[in-house]
């Protein structure tokens, strides 16, 4: 058995960090919606596990999350799970649109899936990242703690213009950023990926106020009611960008 799923990518529609807490991690409070901008996971049964990537540079095997969603599926089940792995990487990363939390969600469903096993991908999911829960489902959610305690929420149709610099911003530092420049509304954690590299702040002034960025950063995004409206809005930019919509949950 083969399967290929989209890895979708996420909006934070807002944040809002409410501080750091004893672990060194933050609480945040934030609207997630997804999109239909993805990723491509192929996988299926094999002798040996393999990973093969195509489209914008990702990790190597042993670094990528999917393998890592693998090795994580294989110790919760007490054998191995011998993959062929095939990831089309489209969603821009370091960009906080959630390619890589997606990529592993999908990895832990298509294991699943291929592999027949019973597992609670809720409990995996939690250990391999704050947003990977999420992607398990997607849709439209209320996002708390350090992003994994969810709250379901209605999906609104609606058109979105991303426009992504070119620059990979390491949450962890905007993160630490934050520590020191705090924020405001609607996402908090603007000012801290504005000081964690000067580009992000001039991108952002080009762009214009109406532009909002995405979780850490460094992509912006505004929302219109109909696609020709967005694709208006990213026709002079010379970056990369993309016109998508609203997805709702799948699971």
């Amino acid at each position: 058995m083969k399967v290929a799923l989209p890895a979708r990518a996420k909006l934070n529609l807002d944040l809002k960090v409410s501080g750091r807490r004893s672990d060194g991690l933050h609480d945040i409070q934030t609207h997630l919606q997804s999109v239909a901008l993805h990723d491509l996971l192929e996988a299926a049964p094999a002798r040996r596990t393999s990973f093969v990537a195509d489209g914008l540079p990702v990790p190597t095997a042993i670094d990528n999350i999917v393998v890592k969603a693998l090795a994580a599926v294989e110790q919760s089940v007490g054998r191995e799970l011998p993959t062929d792995f095939h990831l089309h990487k489209r969603i821009p990363p370091g960009a906080g649109l959630g390619g890589a939390s997606s990529d592993a969600a999908t990895a832990l469903r298509a294991l699943k899936m291929i592999h027949g096993v019973d597992v609670k991908l809720d409990e995996i999911a939690r250990a391999l990242g704050a947003d990977v829960p999420f992607f398990l489902a997607g849709g439209c959610a209320l996002a708390e703690g350090i992003g994994e305690r969810l709250r379901l929420l209605p999906t609104e149709p609606a058109w979105y213009a991303i426009a992504w610099p070119g620059i990979e911003l390491s949450t962890a530092s905007v993160y630490g950023a934050w520590d020191e420049t705090k924020g405001r509304p609607p996402n908090e954690l603007r000012r801290a990926a504005e000081r964690t590299d000067s580009r992000v702040k001039d991108f952002a002034e080009r762009l214009g106020h109406e532009w909002q960025m995405t979780g850490s950063g460094s992509a912006f995004f505004r929302r219109f009611a109909v696609r020709d409206e967005a694709l208006k809005a990213i026709k002079s930019l010379d970056c990369w960008t993309t016109v998508t919509h609203s997805v709702a949950a799948w699971a």
